[in-house]
C-alpha cells in the first residue's frame, strides 16, 4: 500500500509504551529482568519507531509479533468501498510462494518462487503504457478499501476524504508473476470497478492462491523504514501464493486511462523484521 502525502489524522495511532517480553508480569526478577533489559537496549540502539503501532510489510509465514497496539479489524471487503488499486515491484511481503529475496533497493523486495521456471515465450519483451514492468517481474497488487463514503480514485487520498472521520482501512493483496501470455490473468478484469448495492467493489480478486493471512499493520512504500514508521492503521489480507498475470493486460489497463491514474508500478518498503514492530497474527 503506497505512501501518501495526506495526513491520516483520523487513523493515527495513540502513543503507547512498549511492553517487552517478560515485562508484562507484575514482578520481574533474575534472568527475566536481565533479558528484558538487554532487549530494551537492543530496541533503543536500533532506533525503532515504537509509538506508531504495528507495521507492514512482513513475512506472512510467521505469526509472531510483540507490538501491543490494537485497533478494530476492518469489516469484510464486500461491506467496504474499494477506493484505490495500485501495484508495487517486487512483492513487499514475503510469503510461501514469493520468498526469493531480490535486493534492498526501492524496487527490491521479493520475487515469486517460480520466476526461474518461466519459458522463453513467457519472457518475450513487449512495449506498452504501463512503465517499469516487464515479463519475468513480480508485482504485488493492493486493492485498498475504506469505510468512508467515497468513490474509487487517485492515490490514498481517495480513501480518506476530508469529510470522513475515523475510517477503517483494509488492503486485499495478491502477488503476481508477470508473463507475456494471454492465457494468464487479465489485469483489466482484476482491476475493474463496479457498484454492488451501495458500495464500490473490484471486478475480481484471485480466489485460488490460498487462504489469505490477515493481520494489523500500516501503509507501506519506500519512504517508510523501521526507524520512520507509518502512523496509519490498516487491516491486511495477503494471499500466500503467486499467480500469473499477462503483461499485455497491464499495458491495456494503463492505456485505457484507469480511474486511479496509475501508469507505473511503485517501489517497495523493505520487510519489517523487528518483533516490536509486528502485531501477532491471531
Amino acid at each position: 500500500m503506497m505512501t501518501t502525502h495526506k495526513t491520516f489524522t483520523a487513523a493515527a495511532m495513540a502513543s503507547c509504551a512498549l511492553i517487552l517480553a517478560g515485562c508484562a508480569s507484575e514482578t520481574v526478577t533474575g534472568e527475566s529482568a536481565a533479558d528484558a533489559a538487554a532487549q530494551a537496549e537492543t530496541v533503543e540502539e536500533a532506533g525503532l519507531c515504537l509509538a506508531s503501532g504495528p507495521q507492514t510489510p512482513r513475512d506472512i509465514a510467521s505469526s509472531s509479533g510483540l507490538n501491543a497496539v490494537s485497533f478494530p479489524m476492518a469489516p469484510p471487503p464486500g461491506e467496504m468501498n474499494l477506493c484505490n488499486i495500485h501495484t508495487h515491484t517486487n512483492a513487499e511481503h514475503k510469503g510461501p510462494g514469493f520468498s526469493v529475496f531480490v535486493n534492498d533497493s526501492d524496487f527490491g523486495g521479493y520475487a515469486c518462487n517460480a520466476t526461474e521456471d518461466l519459458t522463453d515465450a513467457e519472457l518475450t519483451p513487449v512495449d506498452g503504457a504501463y512503465g517499469n514492468v516487464k515479463p519475468g517481474d513480480t508485482i504485488e497488487v493492493h486493492w485498498v478499501h475504506t469505510t468512508c463514503d467515497t468513490a474509487p480514485g487517485e492515490g490514498l487520498g481517495a480513501c480518506v476524504p476530508e469529510t470522513c472521520t475515523d475510517p477503517l482501512l483494509r488492503v486485499e493483496a495478491q502477488v503476481f508473476l508477470v508473463v507475456n501470455d494471454p492465457s494468464a490473468a487479465d489485469f483489466t478484469e482484476l482491476a475493474a470497478v463496479r457498484q454492488s448495492g451501495s458500495v464500490w467493489q473490484p471486478g475480481g480478486i484471485p480466489t485460488s492462491t490460498g487462504q489469505p493471512v490477515s493481520f494489523r499493520g500500516s501503509t507501506t512504500g519506500p519512504s517508510y523504514t523501521q526507524q520512520q514508521c507509518s502512523p496509519a492503521q490498516v487491516t491486511w489480507s495477503v494471499r500466500p501464493q503467486c499467480t500469473k498475470v499477462d503483461i499485455n493486460s497491464l499495458h491495456a489497463w494503463a492505456e485505457e486511462g484507469n480511474v486511479f491514474n496509475e501508469t507505473e508500478s511503485h517501489g517497495v518498503r523493505q520487510l519489517v523484521t523487528a518483533p516490536e514492530l509486528l502485531s501477532p497474527i491471531e
